[in-house]
């Protein structure tokens, strides 16, 4: 199940767009929540700074590496962006 989130974590995809060969995609949120929820999160990132592997600059998210699918970006109802097959306005 880690593997399902570090790979969620890393490509920002919807949950329910996982990969089959990380289980149900469910069960991976679930424990994502789970941990969150428990400051296990909190405790990794504080344990990587304490040994030195990576330092402060590393951990941090911002909307480049973080994206927000379109239903869960706050966009108005019906406001869609409609992109042409080159992928431009």
């Amino acid at each position: 199940m880690l593997n399902g989130i570090l790979y969620w974590l890393n490509t920002g995809i919807p949950w329910r767009d996982l990969p089959e060969r990380y289980g149900p995609w469910k069960s991976v949120y679930t424990r994502f929540r789970r941990w969150s929820l428990q400051g296990v999160w909190e405790h990794v990132f504080e344990q990587l700074t304490a040994q030195d592997i990576v330092d402060e600059s590393t951990l941090m998210l911002d909307s480049t590496t973080i994206k927000v699918h379109q239903h869960g970006s706050g966009a108005k109802k019906g406001a869609t962006k409609h992109w042409d097959a080159a992928g431009e306005d």
